[in-house]
């Protein structure tokens, strides 16, 4: 069993909201996608791209008897096909031009999280009052830590902190990371855009995580406080709490 709190705000600086997400607990399957491009077509590549998922999901079988590989194939697949799919309409009307999406997908079962990620937005697990990032930025600066050029310190203020090296749409075909990560009764796994983590850094998040049992609450108050930090983004999180064996 999986308790649910979800919770999408424009932030304190933009117009529209670019996020987008979606939950299908019947399924144990969430979803966030943070959209990018000039005018509203940011808002067009995570919302189309959330509802393709959602309508490859309901239209192709995910076995419970799935083993991990068939399920990371699974998600790869679906990836595939959605990435073209917005990649051919960034292709169709030129105020389009460029837009992409970042996604993060959790699907829960048999004692595991696995997880399917594109771009920024990631997945945490919190546990025994640690937090833990489950997946790895898709970003220029990210890139730059892993080589050890430059620090995590030095990448908060990076003038290119902000670009995205792997995106949904962004190219004709992308390689999402998949990750399976074993649960137990009373985890947490926190899905965020960069409006979150953006603002407020991990042990914040950890901090508000620990204070929480309520999932929608944990969800307002993770959105409240990257507000007060700022809000210079779309703020968009799903939390989920293990209740027991799944």
């Amino acid at each position: 069993m999986v308790e649910v709190g979800f919770k999408s705000d424009k932030g304190l600086k933009r117009i529209n909201n670019e996020d987008a997400f979606f939950v299908v607990p019947e399924q144990n399957i969430f979803m966030v996608a943070d959209g990018v491009g000039g005018n509203n077509s940011g808002e067009i590549a995570s919302r189309t791209t959330i509802s393709k998922i959602v309508e490859y999901i309901r239209n192709n079988a995910l076995e419970k008897d799935f083993t991990e590989r068939e399920i990371q194939d699974y998600f790869a697949k679906c990836i595939e096909k959605v990435n073209r799919n917005i990649y051919d309409l960034s292709k169709l009307q030129h105020e389009n031009r460029g837009m992409a999406t970042t996604v993060a997908i959790v699907y829960i079962d048999g004692g595991n999280a696995y997880v399917t990620n594109v771009g920024d937005s990631r997945a945490y697990l919190f546990r025994a009052g640690m937090l833990f990032q489950i997946t790895e930025d898709h970003t220029y600066v990210n890139a730059l830590i892993r080589k050890g050029i430059i620090t995590k310190e030095e990448a908060q203020f990076h003038e290119k902190k902000n670009i995205i090296t792997q995106a949904i749409g962004g190219e004709a075909s992308t390689s999402p990371d998949f990750f399976c990560v074993p649960i137990v009764s009373e985890d947490v796994i926190i899905l965020c855009t960069d409006g979150l983590h953006g603002e407020i850094e991990d042990d914040m998040i950890r901090k508000i995580a620990a204070a929480h049992t309520s999932m929608p609450e944990m969800c307002t108050n993770l959105v409240n406080k990257a507000n007060q930090y700022g809000g210079r983004d779309n703020i968009t999180v799903i939390c989920l709490k293990i209740k027991g064996d799944d």
